[in-house]
């Protein structure tokens, strides 16, 4: 099977998480800074979530730049993911409501977990869907960045009952981790081109 509709596919359901996150900031009555500081926790929330939305969709192009076919368990494996990022506009509002309480903080860490876990099965459908001297398995390796990741979530999520600031510490690390689009992608498919 060819990987456009599943790259279609994937882009729309992203775009609408995207807009679904931005529809829970709710316009403030009042004219002065002053009625914005209550919005801070949701803002802080959703530019968060923002900056992991546009890693996934950065880091799944590059994935599926990388990728020639798809199987049914290729297309399952993208959907999995796609449930797991679905559920962070949920995740977004109900911590940044709360203030980044633990429970909620915790819960965004589980999905935050989740998602890494299945955009490592992704990774993994498509490897064993393209074979091990495929593109994707070359590039990525041991994959040490994207298990360091998981690892972090999983320490994050009982952290956020210790306190919720180291927790939130780990989830900007984790993002800054992964900013910048894998590059080790971008170098596999720069040396079989040359």
């Amino acid at each position: 099977m060819h990987k456009t509709r599943l790259e279609a596919f994937s882009d729309g359901v992203l775009a609408i998480i995207i807009t679904i996150m931005v529809l829970e900031l709710k316009v403030p009555h009042g004219e002065d800074l002053a009625t914005l500081q209550p919005l801070l926790p949701v803002f802080l929330s959703y530019v968060l979530s923002f900056v992991y939305v546009g890693i996934y969709w950065n880091n799944h192009h590059h994935m599926l730049h990388a990728t020639h076919r798809v199987s049914a368990g290729v297309l399952w494996a993208n959907l999995h993911l796609l449930f797991w990022l679905s559920l962070f506009p949920f995740v977004t509002g109900w911590m940044g409501e709360n203030h980044f309480a633990p429970l909620p903080t915790a819960v965004y860490g589980g999905v935050l977990m989740m998602a890494g876990t299945a955009y490592w099965i992704l990774a993994h459908a498509i490897i064993s869907t393209e074979g091990k001297d495929s593109l994707l398995a070359k590039a990525i390796g041991k994959d040490r960045k994207g298990n360091l990741s998981v690892v972090l979530y999983a320490a994050a999520i009982p952290l956020a009952f210790v306190n919720q600031w180291i927790a939130q510490g780990l989830y900007v690390a984790v993002a800054l981790m992964w900013l910048v689009p894998d590059r080790r992608i971008e170098k596999a498919l720069a040396a079989r081109q040359s």
